[in-house]
C-alpha cells in the first residue's frame, strides 16, 4: 500500500498557447512555433501534487521527468499571453533545470511550489519573476 498522494493541478497546457502558436503560422516563418504548440498540446501534460512534480512529454508522451520538491533550489515564473499563461522554470540542486511551458493558473503553480520546496527544505526559496 503506497502512500497517497493528493493533486493540486493535472492537465496539460494553456488551450490559449495553442491557438496563438496556430494564429502565427498564417507569418509562415512561425511555422516551427506552431509545430512545437501542436506537440505540446498533443502530448506534454502536467501533475503537480503535494510530494512531487511529474512532467510527461516528448513525442507520443513517453519522457517522463519527476521532482521532488526538496531537490528545488529556485523557480522563475514568465507570463506570456497577456498573463493568461505562463513559463515556469524550476532549478534542482544539481544546477539542472526543468522547463514547464504554457502553464495554465501557472501564478497558483508557482506559489504552490515555492511553498512546498520551502517547507521541504526548511528555508527560503530563491523566487523571480520575470515581467
Amino acid at each position: 500500500m503506497g502512500i497517497k498522494e493528493e493533486v493540486y493541478f493535472e492537465g496539460g497546457p494553456h488551450v490559449g498557447d495553442l491557438i496563438f502558436n496556430i494564429l502565427l503560422a498564417f507569418t509562415v516563418i512561425c511555422i516551427p512555433l506552431t509545430v512545437g504548440a501542436i506537440v505540446r498540446a498533443l502530448w506534454l501534460r502536467y501533475r503537480i501534487t503535494d510530494r512531487r512534480i511529474c512532467v510527461t512529454g516528448g513525442w507520443m508522451g513517453r519522457e517522463r521527468t519527476d521532482i521532488i520538491y526538496s531537490e528545488v533550489i529556485k523557480i522563475v515564473k514568465v507570463p506570456r499571453g497577456v498573463g493568461l499563461w505562463g513559463d515556469l522554470v524550476v532549478t534542482l540542486r544539481d544546477k539542472s533545470r526543468l522547463e514547464m511551458r504554457a502553464v495554465p493558473q501557472f501564478r497558483d503553480i508557482y506559489d504552490y511550489i515555492s511553498e512546498k520546496a520551502s517547507a521541504k527544505t526548511g528555508r527560503p526559496l530563491e523566487a523571480i519573476q520575470v515581467n
